[in-house]
């Protein structure tokens, strides 16, 4: 069968122990089976990767491989300058929620992407913007989620919310996590957010530590446009902290008076997946959904 996929890029995270033997690895099952393996040029480094071709543009590439965990899935979609390109993602840390394959089923199941096997799964992600007075102080996407939160001291924080210019409320907490369907069995789901299903066009909204019993966690549609104005004042104690943070990478410190716009972004990102493979067999395999926790009762 033809390849599908030829010309496929890798890029890695950058601190990983054997990384240079588990990209080799990767690169001789992609060219065992006739493609093109070429390397991200700024993460891939070493003597070893100084032999191999880079990619200049993501826009020569057939699909990317991303190696590594969550996190370095994370900024390869942020660092994304083709946003069709497709994903195969292989697990190199330690959860690895987003990732399709082990590095041990790289000989087995990588020719089978390679050929066409499998389906492309879509993401939504997160439209983020920071506006202070007239200029835009911070922006980008999100395939996890944004979060605004208070500094070192613990003091709570006070967020305007509306959406669509309608009143929303003003959470008194220590912060909120704007969230995809995706990052919702992240962060959100720890702090008491809702598991979405990642096919439902939405975002959810979820207070951290809310002071009111009557602030819980809202999931709003994509059409959507949430606004959140940083209100909190100075204290004994000088300026509340407050930082914004995207994907668990990007971090602003925010100011009173900051505004927050988060909508649903237009572009999505494309996975692939095993064709058997199901969000419910994902939550129970990798989160361990429904099973008993230590020393629970029968």
């Amino acid at each position: 069968m033809a390849l599908k996929y030829k010309n496929i890029g890798i890029t890695a995270r950058s601190q990983m122990d054997g990384k240079d033997d588990a990209i080799l690895h990767v690169i001789e099952t992609i060219e065992r089976e006739g493609g093109k393996a070429l390397i991200d040029p700024e993460r891939c480094t070493g003597a070893l990767m100084k032999k191999r071709a880079c990619y200049r543009s993501q826009k020569s590439l057939d699909a990317l491989i991303v190696l590594g965990g969550d996190g370095t899935i994370l900024r390869a979609v942020r660092e994304r300058t083709n946003s069709s390109i497709p994903l195969m993602t292989i697990n190199k840390g330690t959860l690895g929620f987003l990732a399709e394959m082990s590095l041990e089923e790289v000989t087995t199941m990588l020719p089978k992407f390679m050929r066409g096997y499998g389906k492309i799964e879509e993401r939504r992600l997160l439209s983020i913007s920071v506006k202070r007075g007239s200029k835009t102080i911070v922006s980008g996407n999100v395939l996890n989620e944004a979060v605004i939160a208070q500094g070192a001291i613990s003091r709570l924080i006070d967020l305007e919310t509306t959406v669509n210019g309608d009143p929303l409320t003003t959470f008194h907490a220590d912060g909120v996590i704007l969230a995809t369907p995706t990052g919702s069995t992240a962060y959100s789901l720890a702090a008491g957010g809702p598991v979405v299903h990642p096919e439902l066009p939405a975002m959810i909204v979820t207070p951290i530590n809310p002071h009111s019993f009557t602030q819980k966690p809202i999931v709003l549609p994509s059409s959507s446009k949430l606004a959140i104005m940083i209100q909190t004042k100075a204290n004994k104690f000088g300026d509340v902290k407050v930082s914004l943070t995207l994907d668990g990478q990007t971090y602003v410190t925010l100011t009173r008076g900051d505004i927050l716009h988060v909508t649903v972004a237009p572009e999505k990102v494309r996975f692939i997946r095993r064709p058997e493979e199901t969000y419910f067999g994902t939550l129970r395999n990798k989160l361990k959904w429904g099973e008993r926790l230590e020393g629970e009762r029968e």
